[in-house]
């Protein structure tokens, strides 16, 4: 495991933590250490402060993503959805905002690490919901022919709601069967994944239910440009 975070003290908290708990970790203090780290030591899984000297997390999330997938976990100081948004864009997985608990921290870690060993061992067949197919086998996402690129998380929730189609999901059974968290305090993250997977596959694929979730659509041949 990584930690990639210009912190000292942040940044050796955090892996005394994930020690405790049997990982092995290395540390990184600004971007470019953190993509040669990577690179060099190839880790399950990465856990990512935004505010980086040398370059930022997010372009640290890019440049490791395109070298090879991994499931990110990212540190912020502001809590502000831009920033969220930007972040699932580039391929990061979760997001917490600081100052936060480390008992969450190591939660958020397990359960990222669960759903990379549940999706290694799918034997799931080819979904497919009017002109979308989530290919859960090789990990691929189509709408109308057309493929997106979706981190893990985006995959989970949207074979999730596919499964289902026009069903309700509330919020809180996602966060459960999705992230792993028992209670409903990450809402917020299941309505950024959301609107990301609007952003990637169209406005018209999930609808909201006020108050309650999210439903997928049949979706249409139309895709947006």
């Amino acid at each position: 495991m990584l930690v990639v975070e210009d912190d000292p003290t942040i940044a050796e908290s955090i892996a005394a933590r994930l020690r405790a708990e049997g990982f092995d970790v290395e540390l990184a203090h600004d971007g470019p250490a953190g993509v040669a780290s990577a690179a060099a030591h190839r880790p399950d899984l990465l856990v990512l402060d935004v505010m980086l000297p040398g370059f930022d997390g997010l372009e640290v999330c890019r440049r490791v993503q395109a070298a090879r997938p991994v499931p990110v976990l990212m540190l912020t100081a502001r809590d502000d959805e831009t920033d969220l948004l930007v972040g699932l864009g580039v391929g990061a997985d979760d997001y917490m905002t600081k100052p936060f608990s480390p008992r969450e921290l190591t939660a958020r870690v397990h359960a990222l690490l669960r759903r990379v060993e549940r999706a290694a061992t799918t034997t799931e067949p080819v979904l497919v919901v009017g002109d979308l197919e989530v290919d859960s086998a090789q990990r691929r996402v189509r709408r109308g022919g057309v493929e997106a690129h979706l981190t893990p998380i985006e995959f989970e929730l949207l074979a999730h709601l596919a499964a289902r189609p026009r069903a309700v999901q509330p919020r809180e059974r996602l966060l459960a069967e999705i992230w792993g968290w028992g209670e409903a305090a990450g809402t917020r993250t299941v309505d950024s994944h959301v609107k990301a997977l609007r952003r990637k596959l169209g406005a018209d694929l999930i609808r909201t239910v006020h108050g309650v979730g999210y439903a997928l659509e049949i979706p249409t041949s139309e895709v947006p440009a």
